[in-house]
């Protein structure tokens, strides 16, 4: 295939097969973030460079798709939705009745290595809580991760959240010799342990300048398995509380306290988690916490912030791992038959009832026997064909037929338009136009 024929790297064609797997995944998202009472929103998919370097810093540039527009600005597609979403509540701030439950769906773009559970664009679900500090806030948007991943048909044997809090790590380090000043930059080598020891503990040396206590550091790592004397500290106060609260509705087999979880960002100034699959052989599916300074940084608003974000790539995969390849579900619950042309226009007008009702219809585009208009509907995958024939549109009437039994049965055409039952009609879950 010649290359203007395929995608960029690490870009993706969704055909139908795959965006029914697609469709599975924004589906549970919104109906989830519905569930908890976090309203929808958006932003530009391009917004000004400085956006991204004030908070990341200059770095963050080889990671972006940026250019200079045809204004003469310095631009870039948004790479995540978390510069974006205070960019706009620092402007309406006084205004935003508080807390404030948020949440979107964006596109994302960011240029850098492909690997399995990882591309160049991706869809991503952000849930933020904005004006309330408390541990429940916390709890909230972790349970409404859990909830998403349960909505998917995964159970604690699947799935794992592996929660921590920075505020333990940072009383606890400091314990060990860690200054203040050092701290940051000490959190940060932590995140790269899992990754890659050696240059995790090459990173500590570098960022203590003293190789005693950097040893102190390194023995302190060494044991971040063992969870109950951290526990014990004052600052595991809020983690407790989440933990209690994430009991009390029931998905606590969903979650270990993993002080391991640092998260690399530096503006995480609470709680951390990620959730993974069961067994960690994908990357991720998502990561979050909390993050109270960075509306002040960025947008000069003092307000508390929690979050997550979660990427349709590696659920993607997980979902496929345990379904297989996607297939294409039906396209139309009924096909509607014509015997001979004298039908079309009764059949177009029955169609167009039966759509309003939220039944998905199709019909022959151009003149076809009847054997091929029900081959069409096998394909089509309908349940159903209507078939209109002279003596049954002579009557007020249409011959239903059941694809899967063969069963026939002669229907008024009022009743079709008005009430029937179709089986396994795609208006019984989503409602007819118009419709709560």
């Amino acid at each position: 295939m010649a290359p203007r024929l395929q995608p960029l790297p690490g870009f993706r064609d969704v055909f139908p097969d795959a965006f029914a797997r697609r469709r599975t995944i924004l589906d549970a998202w919104r109906t989830v973030a519905a569930r908890y009472g976090f309203e929808e929103y958006d932003g530009p998919p391009l917004e000004n460079l400085e956006l991204y370097t004030a908070k990341s810093g200059e770095e963050i540039v080889g990671q972006l798709y940026s250019f200079t527009d045809k204004g003469g600005r310095q631009v870039a597609l948004r790479p995540e939705m978390t510069p974006s979403l205070t960019r706009m509540v620092a402007q309406r701030a006084g205004a935003l009745r508080k807390p404030m439950r948020w949440f979107s769906m964006p596109q994302l773009f960011r240029y850098e290595r492909q690997q399995r559970g990882r591309l160049r664009e991706h869809l991503q679900l952000n849930m933020d809580i904005i004006g309330e500090s408390g541990p429940l806030a916390d709890a909230e948007v972790i349970a409404a991760a859990i909830d998403i991943m349960r909505a998917l048909g995964f159970g604690p044997a699947d799935v794992r959240v592996r929660l921590s809090d920075r505020r333990v790590l940072s009383e606890a380090l400091g314990g060990v010799g860690v200054l203040e000043a050092e701290m940051g930059a000490v959190l940060t080598a932590f995140d790269r342990y899992e990754k890659s020891k050696e240059a995790a503990e090459e990173a500590i040396a570098i960022a203590m300048g003293d190789e005693r206590r950097a040893h102190a550091v390194r023995q302190f790592a060494a044991g971040l398995g063992d969870t109950k004397s951290l526990l014990d500290l004052p600052g595991a106060t809020p983690v407790k509380h989440v933990l209690a609260h994430l009991e009390a509705m029931g998905l606590a087999p969903f979650v270990d306290v993993d002080f391991r979880i640092v998260r690399g960002l530096a503006y995480y100034t609470g709680t951390v988690f990620e959730l993974f699959d069961a067994r960690q052989e994908l990357r991720a599916i998502c990561g979050g916490g909390r993050y109270d300074n960075l509306l002040q940084q960025i947008g000069g608003v003092d307000l508390p912030m929690v979050g997550f974000g979660m990427g349709d790539v590696v659920l993607g995969e997980l979902i496929q791992d345990r379904d297989g390849e996607s297939v294409a579900g039906p396209s139309a619950d009924v096909f509607v038959v014509t015997v001979s042309e004298e039908q079309v226009f009764a059949a177009l007008e029955l169609a167009h009832a039966l759509r309003d009702r939220g039944v998905r219809v199709e019909y022959a585009l151009r003149k076809m026997t009847v054997g091929k208009q029900l081959e069409l509907c096998a394909v089509r995958g309908a349940q159903c064909a209507v078939i209109l024939g002279p003596d049954e549109l002579t009557a007020g009437e249409a011959m239903v037929r059941d694809i899967g039994t063969k069963q026939e049965e002669r229907v008024s055409l009022a009743v079709l338009k008005s009430s029937y039952a179709f089986p396994g009609a795609w208006r019984t879950a989503h409602g007819a136009p118009g419709s709560s």
